[in-house]
């Protein structure tokens, strides 16, 4: 037989034989003869290099070492999920949706949520070609070569599947699997891993993929994005995922209404139990994947999606102290520090007391036994006290009236839940909280610099502010502790190449009270530059669209502090990025200030991203739902008939897409 036939016949078979095994749980070999297969495919794969193939089922025993995980950008965003604990959540949601699609038929896929690693993973022609971490949606870490040990995973893909695509799902560790780990562990004398989410999520960032190829992971797949992926619903696209290959769970609902919704949540709160992997709650999707591009996204999750989370579990333990906390913006936060309990896989010693009205609220003092559950199960709080547990010499919590951290007396402004240090620029952690804002990976994400430095680097007297870290010299931090030649080097490398990050990001690591990432993002494409967004008025900032008084309050404030605006002088001086760059100038107009435009249906010449970008790129403003305010209702193919009979109406301009682009 001919070499490179024997070899595919050889791969197809095992790729076979792996889905059985490891998708359908119906393995129609035994796992000898699949070996003995496996080391026969090896052995030609050694003695025949030039037949490599990036995807060979061998390539699942892993063996490549990855020493520093690359950053990569999703293609698509990976959006989290609100979160609902209620059947009043649920249903107010149902009427928002219902709100903004008008009068036509919504069904929900609901799906179980499986609490493990997010991974989102591309496939071109059927092979796969990258695996992205979650990270912080917008970007990930490069964890291909792990991804590809994990049997569940398919290499290269069957039937009919897009030309290009991502897939996203969550990598698990049964509990089967996990507790046979913990028994090698122990009996290796070794401490066992905490909880199965914890321990397959740090799998990923092993450095050795052999070793991520020992550990029983699974990955359950559930959304599937890209362009003209030819599916019509989310209930079709688990079906089609699982046809291509993919582990795709089988538990999935399609209900027409919240009604069924919540007795599919009811059933799954009982019996979970009953499976194999950790789950936290049920995801509830519009199935409608047009009416998914209706209703769109906010700046953290989708609008057509929500997660129904079960009932936390509840521990109770003993507080033995109150400690305060002072966060970057001053803000004070007294912290519970608990007798160590375990709570939902892991050991909880602290919990958030939120302010001193919680504390009044719920009568917490220190020596009381508290019940403790994790909110959302990530965040351990405070939920009661027990009272007939109290010591007989308990005495009421009084709350501090100075900053634990600079003896400054705290303030509290009407309306306000917390109280603040009002020692702006000489509390130490407003000092460093500041500056760990300005690094962090949203903002400048300086390579090289983490939080502990920071601390270190202000500590040792070398930086007091964010723009001081420009001034650093390698012969200034190389005597500092734990700091080798090669990390000095990579510091300032990492300061060096910061330069290069655009406005808006520049703008959000100002740390400006109540500028978060998507307002920097709108100030800076209303101002284009930091002179005239440092000239702006009160009233000229709330003119933008989406910005309040309290955003607008707070910019004027910031820009005129003396501090500030020298800090910025000298990062000007550095060569940071205080304006939009010509490319970004150069798509962008005034062409449609002062109209909002709504958008709805399939477009043909731009996608519907597309076209919200060219709106906001001109000036004007994307609404969400038609209302009196509405300048124009851009209309594509299929659009619901509500929406063009209450644009007929309010007398709203239904154009087209040919329309609109004539416009511009």
């Amino acid at each position: 037989m001919d070499i490179a036939v024997q070899l595919k016949t050889l791969r197809d078979e095992l790729r076979e034989h792996n889905y059985n095994y490891y998708v359908l749980d119906n393995p129609t070999i035994s796992d000898f003869d699949f070996d003995m297969k496996l080391k026969e495919l090896q052995d030609l794969e050694a003695k025949y290099p030039e037949f490599h193939d990036p995807n060979s089922p061998t390539l699942r025993v892993g063996g490549m070492v990855t020493k520093n995980f690359d950053t990569v950008v999703h293609e698509h965003r990976m959006y989290s999920l609100d979160n609902s604990y209620s059947k009043e959540d649920l249903e107010d949601w149902e009427k928002r949706i219902q709100r903004n699609l008008g009068d036509v038929p919504v069904q929900f896929t609901c799906e179980l949520k499986y609490d493990g690693a997010s991974i989102s993973i591309t496939y071109e022609k059927g092979e796969l070609v990258r695996a992205v971490t979650r990270g912080d949606g917008i970007q990930g870490d490069d964890v291909t070569t792990n991804i590809k040990t994990i049997k569940s995973i398919p290499l290269r893909l069957k039937g009919d599947y897009p030309e290009k695509f991502d897939i996203r799902g969550e990598i698990v560790l049964p509990y089967e699997g996990f507790a046979k780990m913990n028994e090698e562990r122990i009996a290796n004398g070794e401490e066992p891993y905490m909880n199965p989410r914890n321990t397959a999520s740090g799998s990923l960032k092993l450095q050795d993929s052999a070793a991520v190829a020992k550990r029983p992971l699974e990955c359950l797949l559930y959304s599937i994005v890209g362009k003209n992926i030819g599916i019509n619903t989310q209930f079709e696209m688990l079906e089609k995922a699982r046809s291509w290959g993919f582990k795709v769970p089988t538990v999935a609902k399609l209900c027409e209404n919240t009604t069924q919704v919540l007795e599919f949540v009811e059933y799954w709160d009982i019996h979970r139990h009953d499976l194999p992997y950790e789950t936290d709650g049920v995801v509830i999707k519009v199935n409608n994947l047009q009416h998914q591009e209706e209703l769109g996204h906010t700046s953290k999750s989708p609008r057509w999606a929500m997660a129904y989370k079960f009932k936390a579990e509840q521990v109770f333990t003993v507080l033995n102290e109150i400690t305060y906390q002072v966060g970057r913006t001053g803000a004070i936060t007294p912290v519970a520090n608990l007798e160590p309990v375990l709570l939902a896989g892991t050991t909880v010693k602290r919990a958030s007391l939120h302010n001193a009205d919680q504390i009044e609220k719920l009568d917490i003092r220190e020596g009381d036994t508290v019940f403790v559950e994790k909110g959302g199960e990530i965040i351990p709080k405070i939920i009661a006290v027990d009272i007939t547990k109290r010591p007989a010499d308990s005495s009421p919590t009084v709350y501090i009236s100075k900053c634990p951290e600079c003896d400054t007396p705290l303030e509290r402004t009407e309306g306000d839940a917390k109280h603040y240090c009002p020692n702006e620029y000489g509390c130490p952690p407003q000092i460093t909280g500041r500056i760990q804002h300005f690094i962090s990976r949203k903002a400048m994400d300086i390579e090289g610099l983490g939080g502990e430095t920071v601390e270190l680097l202000f500590k040792e007297g070398l930086i007091d502010d964010y723009a001081d870290l420009y001034d650093l010299t390698k012969a200034q931090i190389l005597p500092l502790e734990r700091m080798a030649e090669k990390s000095a080097e990579n510091l300032i490398n990492g300061v060096a190449a910061s330069v290069q990050v655009p406005f808006e990001r520049v703008l959000f690591a100002l740390g400006i009270r109540f500028v978060g990432e998507t307002v920097a993002k709108k100030l800076a494409r209303a101002y284009k530059n930091i002179e005239a967004l440092q000239a702006a008025s009160v009233e000229e900032l709330t003119a933008v669209d989406e910005i309040g008084e309290r955003i607008a309050q707070s910019v004027v404030e910031f820009f005129s502090n003396e501090k500030n605006v020298e800090a910025i002088r000298r990062l000007k001086a550095k060569g940071l990025q205080f304006a939009l760059s010509a490319e970004k100038l150069e798509n962008q107009t005034d062409k449609l200030a002062g109209n909002t435009f709504v958008v709805s249906g399939v477009f043909e010449t731009v996608s519907r991203d597309e076209l919200k970008k060219l709106i906001e790129d001109n000036g004007a403003k994307v609404g969400s739902s038609i209302s009196s305010k509405t300048s124009y209702l851009v209309a594509g193919d299929k659009m619901g008939p509500s929406k063009r009979t209450k644009a007929e109406k309010l007398g709203v301009p239904i154009i087209s897409e040919q329309d609109f682009l004539s416009m511009l």
